[in-house]
């Protein structure tokens, strides 16, 4: 399909995939304005609250591989659209907890099953309706989360201001319902992921995928920039308040990894377009472990901010490659299916990462070592890049 043929409907399924993640994103990363209302409320120490955040995420990366496949049997519409609702069910039910427990099945799982119906089947569905121009797609479908990240925490932390955090998730919830389920309902599987005349789908079926070398350097990579990636959405705005930061410049600091998100998608995608992508993909998975730097150094609010612009310039450029490498790869046959089980790779770290620097903050009083480990993690994730995509260098745009 040449750059001609590129179906106009290929940008609707684009914004309407944008929508899709700001709202879910936005959803699960408000977590960090309901991070001290939840541990207030039920007497809850970091680790307690952490495992929250950490749980949802381990769902949602490791029921991603399942939905994808749902995506690439049933269409994305219709599963988006079920983990719409079923996030907006999992607030309702958060906002009635009367303990640490029910919050953590509420929220947590049900908030975890939701988003797992909706991110892979959304994302895994831009990328076969362009040629040419799919890194451009996918970095402004991907730039949702980044949207997503920069508003909803704040608008979430408003909301809790003024209606305290019961009445807060409600009003996520009703946003979910509207936004969110009229996005999920606009995407539409692209032509050529649809079966030929003669049974086939161009591509490598998923087993061929898992049995690439290269997914496995992929996944390597993922799992070992999880914590670097999820740790500062847990545990950033908590670490200001240590400093003495105020509330609302403490979860401003999640929104600030939005907009480095949001620049990095757009950024990353330019210059992958010079370099390629493989090249592009590197760099960030390095400049992900070199912005923790600046938080380990950091001892006021200023060096916080750099450090959330930084971290999510790198996390937002190197998400934003990845659906659109699986596809330049592996083809359109499970391309929602393969991102489905990369992000898996993104599971533990997401589970395990936020909830032991809770444990290891509860022990000493600082994060300085967990810091220090994300940023060695991020170094080995650098390597497994490179091997990953050495044998493309150059050749995907």
């Amino acid at each position: 399909m040449t750059e001609e043929r590129e179906a106009p409907y290929g940008w609707v399924v684009v914004w309407a995939c944008f929508s899709a993640l700001a709202v879910i994103f936005g959803v699960s990363y408000s977590f960090a304005a309901f991070f001290e209302p939840f541990a207030d409320a039920f007497g809850a120490t970091r680790a307690e609250v952490s495992l929250v955040f950490g749980l949802s995420g381990l769902l949602y990366f490791v029921l991603g591989a399942f939905a994808g496949m749902l995506s690439d049997r049933l269409g994305p519409a219709r599963v988006a659209a079920s983990g719409m609702i079923c996030i907006a069910l999992a607030l309702l039910a958060g906002s009635l907890a009367r303990s640490m427990t029910e919050m953590t099945l509420a929220y947590g799982v049900g908030l975890g099953v939701g988003i797992a119906l909706v991110y892979s089947p959304a994302i895994g569905c831009v990328q076969p309706w362009f040629t040419r121009r799919r890194g451009l797609a996918a970095g402004i479908a991907s730039a949702g989360i980044g949207a997503g990240t920069l508003l909803v925490p704040l608008l979430a932390a408003a909301a809790i201001g003024r209606w305290q955090w019961r009445h807060a998730m409600w009003a996520i919830a009703l946003g979910v319902l509207t936004i969110g389920l009229a996005a999920a309902l606009l995407l539409r599987r692209a032509p050529q992921a649809v079966r030929r005349a003669d049974g086939h789908v161009p591509g490598l079926p998923l087993g061929g995928v898992l049995a690439s070398a290269r997914f496995r350097w992929l996944y390597a990579m993922c799992l070992l920039s999880a914590p670097s990636m999820f740790v500062p959405f847990a545990h950033l705005s908590a670490a200001a308040r240590d400093l003495g930061v105020d509330e609302a410049r403490a979860v401003g600091l999640v929104g600030l990894i939005g907009v480095g998100s949001l620049v990095g998608r757009f950024a990353v995608a330019a210059v992958a377009d010079r370099i390629g992508r493989p090249r592009a993909l590197v760099a960030a998975t390095a400049g992900l472990g070199l912005s923790m730097l600046l938080w380990l150094a950091a001892r006021e609010y200023v060096l916080l901010a750099a450090f959330a612009l930084a971290m999510g310039l790198a996390y937002g450029g190197s998400v934003s490659l990845m659906p659109a490498l699986c596809m330049d790869m592996f083809g359109a046959r499970a391309v929602s299916s393969s991102i489905g089980v990369l992000y898996t790779g993104a599971a533990f770290g997401n589970l395990g990462g936020p909830w032991l620097a809770g444990r290891v903050f509860d022990a000493t009083g600082s994060y300085a070592g967990v810091v220090a480990a994300c940023a060695l993690l991020s170094a080995a994730a650098t390597v497994a890049a490179w091997r990953a995509v050495r044998r493309a260098d150059g050749g995907a745009r």
